[in-house]
Formats: structure tokens, C-alpha cells, sequence
């Protein structure tokens, strides 16, 4: 397994939740590293994105503020800390990797990434 996702659950409105994405040395070291959520009904929605080194991020608009996107070398894995939570962030959240690309190339686009973890669902009750 290349990628493997955990951490979602059920929170109330204006919790938190940490998501982590174990990768193997091969796919983390040489990826950016990015995390996508699918509400039921909805198409894939970028969340955020980190880059290889770990020194550049960029968050969708309606994340920005509540979401930090992180990664660790030493464990393999990146983090996606999620406060302030609000029903409409309800979805399967999925990590990915993209291997290939630059970061300007990259930018936030579901083509490309080569590596997905299965999704890990995060509930917000209102």
C-alpha cells in the first residue's frame, strides 16, 4: 500500500479532527502531497497541497483559515488539522500524491496526482 488514510470520524459543529496519510519513503519523499474531500452528490473538491520540501502550501478558499496541511519526514506521513469544522465539510477525504509534477504544474488539479489512499469519511453534525 502505497497510501493510507486515517483520523476521519463524526464531530459537532465547530470541532476539530486531525486526518493523516501514511506514505512509503519511495512516494513521500518525491511527492507533493495533497488531500481531496467528495461530499455525497458532489464531484471531487481540492482541499489542500504541500510541497515536496514541505515550505510551500496552498488551501482552497473555503478551508483557508480552518485547515493546516503538514508533513513529516521522520514518520512518512502528512496531516490535515481541521478546526472550526462546519456541516458542509462533510466528505470522504482522500491524500494523494503527485510524483511527477512541479508545483506550479500541480496547483491543486486531480489529474496527475498518481497515488490515492481510500478515502476516510469525516462527519460534521450540526
Amino acid at each position: 500500500v502505497q497510501l493510507q488514510a486515517s483520523g476521519g470520524g463524526l464531530v459537532q459543529d465547530g470541532g476539530s479532527l486531525r486526518l493523516s496519510c501514511a506514505a512509503s519513503e519511495g512516494v513521500f519523499s518525491s511527492s507533493i502531497m495533497a488531500w481531496f474531500r467528495q461530499a455525497p452528490g458532489k464531484e471531487y473538491e481540492f482541499v489542500a497541497a504541500i510541497s515536496r520540501s514541505g515550505g510551500t502550501t496552498t488551501y482552497a478558499d473555503s478551508v483557508k483559515g480552518r485547515f493546516t496541511i503538514s508533513r513529516d519526514s521522520a514518520k512518512k506521513t502528512m496531516f490535515l488539522e481541521m478546526n472550526s469544522l462546519k456541516p458542509e465539510d462533510t466528505a470522504v477525504y482522500n491524500c494523494a500524491a503527485d510524483t511527477f509534477r512541479t508545483w506550479r504544474q500541480s496547483r491543486g488539479t486531480m489529474s496527475g496526482y498518481n497515488y490515492w489512499a481510500q478515502g476516510t469519511q469525516v462527519t460534521v453534525s450540526s
